[in-house]
């Protein structure tokens, strides 16, 4: 027999507890569902310094504890497990949790998330949060002063590259090819900017690091020379994969695969079902934002189920 639940929300970062917290406080008894990454990917990062209230930082695991809490608090219900299938084209939704469980929600918040694109290499997982970062407007802070690098050549790596040399003393881009894939306008800044060097043809063979953390990265030019870099900082400007090939037949993605939302809301093209956070944001991911999309969720989902309620009366 199929579970009936009013609101599903799916995924735990800041987007979905943020959600939980509104939507129960709305009563409507909602049930997240944690995903593969209980608490999403703050859960990975050592301090966060720019977290309105927080004046003295919070470790990533610690803001999630407590947002967790607060929803619980209010009524919701946290299940670990993560979504394997989706009938959004039926309602209530079709919703298949670790191939077994079956549910029928009245209205569905998709808050999976994005997930960073790393090299894969044992020695960057080794540094994650030591180091290791793919977010330079998060973590730039901590290397104020101190030489860091940057790998790739888009947009995005120029921007991270550009945001870093604002805060610290060197910045290498590392570029496996000849040339920069971004913007004009942006190679511009970056080629007119003293404190980025770019490293031309290279492509990261280690990154290196003791008990304190990173310490500098081997690079190999497409000549085969290797090249160790002393640095402190190694972020990774390769793109991120947003979580939402389960639900891709059903909701409108770009051709990134970040699910679009109706104007300034979270509305999807199906109605009922709404997303928060990073799964339909490329531009910001960050804490604040997936927090305020995740309210922004909650309370279209709270208005859909009030109509719909008041339809049937």
């Amino acid at each position: 027999m199929k579970e009936r639940i009013k609101c599903l929300i799916i995924g735990s970062g800041p987007a979905g507890y943020t959600a939980a917290i509104y939507t129960s406080r709305a009563g409507l008894n909602p049930v997240v569902y944690e995903g593969i990454q209980p608490g999403g990917q703050l859960t990975i990062t050592t301090e966060i310094e720019n977290f309105p209230g927080y004046p003295h930082g919070v470790t990533g695991s610690e803001m999630m504890d407590q947002l967790k809490a607060q929803a619980m608090r209010f009524g919701a219900e946290v299940r670990f497990g993560i979504v394997t299938k989706s009938d959004l084209g039926v309602y209530p939704f079709l919703i298949t949790v670790d191939d077994s469980i079956e549910i029928e929600a009245d209205s569905v918040i998709i808050a999976t998330g994005a997930t960073a694109r790393y090299l894969g290499l044992p020695s960057e997982e080794a540094f994650k949060g030591q180091g290791v970062s793919a977010c330079a407007t998060c973590d730039g802070f901590f290397y104020r002063g101190k030489d860091v690098a940057v790998v790739g050549g888009g947009d995005t790596a120029c921007e991270e590259a550009l945001y870093l040399a604002g805060l610290c003393n060197k910045v290498y881009m590392i570029v496996r090819r000849n040339v920069l894939r971004a913007s004009q306008a942006m190679q511009d800044r970056v080629k007119t900017t003293p404190n980025i060097e770019v490293l031309w043809g290279c492509n990261t063979r280690e990154v290196l690091g003791d008990m304190s953390g990173v310490t500098g990265v081997r690079v190999v030019h497409s000549s085969g020379v290797e090249r160790d870099v002393p640095i402190h900082g190694f972020f990774l400007a390769i793109g991120h994969h947003p979580n939402s090939e389960v639900f891709a037949p059903w909701v409108k993605t770009n051709e990134e695969g970040y699910i679009t939302t109706e104007g300034k809301s979270s509305k999807t093209n199906v109605t009922g079902v709404f997303a928060a956070g990073d799964v339909q944001d490329p531009n910001y991911r960050q804490a604040i934002t997936a927090a305020g999309s995740g309210c922004m969720a909650g309370i279209d989902a709270e208005r859909f189920l009030s109509e719909l309620n008041s339809q049937k009366q």
